[in-house]
């Protein structure tokens, strides 16, 4: 079905969320709605029994507006599959929902239950969905993220925490004509703070700190007496992450006159590659030889909500979903031919767990 499901509109979501439901339960999933009102319903889906659990964790949510089918119409051809949400992540949920099919079709034995959490708002920033995530997380004894894999086939091992903090300058009026000296331009105080949050990116450390929008003053002969700008952050690791916030709680006005605040912070914790990261890699490793293929892992300076789980110290591996491009892109696409190895591989790592 083609049901578009963008994270801003929870009736398109709840619908596509609804239609999966219904898909999970036909493979004999025990589905429980989480209801939120601001966002779409998050579903959480139980297997099997067993005193402890593997999680298998994505979301339906979706960069693309409702109507963006008429523009990226859902096609094959050439061995991929177009469409927009495609790559990023509905794929994965596909994927999957066929590894466990397989699992239980096939009457493999299973040590835990497995419970998927298909959430409805990771595309910005999972704030409702957050506290359901860290609490299956907690339950498990490992996760798997069914996120798009990198080029090729990789998976993830790791990803930067993620964040944004929002500079505000308070400066004083005054009339840019006839009297600036008693004035103190927020603009300009902006402008010496932008240099000094522009020295804390460090890309040999892997820390990436850009000024990515920023504004100022009301009229054309007013010294302004406001600024402010939006600072994406990216830090590899938790220790890194605390280097860049604590700068950011320091800053120091240039001109006495006028007053510098820093609001926000990471909002996503770094996914580390940690032993227990390394340990499920290797893991997945062995099942990728079983099936005839090497598997290989990379780093991203994206969050997903693994994020979440591996600063919790859950063994956590991500980028399990779908080989393809183009995520958040016109020309987003999955590889047919990789879903069949994919899903495998999911299946062998849980009945492994």
């Amino acid at each position: 079905m083609r049901l578009e499901s963008p994270t801003t509109e929870k009736g398109a979501v709840d619908a596509c969320g609804a239609e999966l439901a219904s898909r999970l339960a036909a493979i004999g999933g025990r589905v429980t709605p989480l209801p939120r009102t601001s966002r779409g319903d998050h579903l959480l889906a139980e297997f099997g029994c067993g005193a402890s659990q593997v999680l298998l964790l994505g979301h339906f949510d979706t960069v693309w507006p409702v109507g963006q089918l008429g523009r990226m119409p859902l096609a094959r051809e050439d061995g991929r599959l177009h469409g927009p949400g495609i790559f990023d992540m509905k794929a994965g949920i596909a994927i999957g929902m066929l590894a466990v099919r397989a699992l239980l079709e096939t009457g493999a034995p299973l040590a835990r239950r497995i419970v998927m959490l298909w959430t409805t708002d990771e595309e910005v920033g999972s704030e409702t969905s957050r506290g359901a995530i860290e609490d299956e997380a907690r339950r498990s004894d490992a996760v798997l993220v069914l996120e798009p894999s990198l080029p090729g086939g990789a998976v993830k091992t790791s990803r930067k925490g993620c964040g944004s903090f929002e500079v505000i300058v308070k400066g004083v009026s005054a009339h840019a004509g006839i009297e600036p000296q008693k004035g103190a331009s927020a603009l300009h105080e902006l402008a010496h703070q932008i240099l000094r949050i522009n020295a804390l990116q460090d890309l040999s450390r892997g820390v990436s700190v850009n000024v990515v929008q920023a504004s100022g003053g009301l009229r054309s002969n007013v010294i302004p007496d406001e600024a402010r700008a939006i600072v994406d952050v990216r830090a590899p690791t938790a220790d890194a992450a605390a280097a860049v916030d604590a700068a950011f709680r320091s800053l120091q006005p240039m001109d006495a006159r006028t007053t510098v605040t820093a609001k926000g912070g990471f909002d996503r914790p770094p996914l580390e590659r940690s032993p227990a990261v390394v340990r499920l890699y290797n893991e997945a490793c062995r099942v990728a030889r079983e099936l005839g293929f090497d598997l290989r892992e990379g780093a991203t300076g994206g969050g997903s909500d693994g994020n979440f789980t591996a600063a919790l110290g859950v063994p956590t591996l991500d980028g399990l979903g779908a080989v393809g491009d183009g995520a958040h892109a016109l020309h987003e696409h999955i590889e047919v031919a990789s879903l069949a190895d994919r899903a495998a591989l999911v299946a062998g790592l849980v009945a492994r767990l």
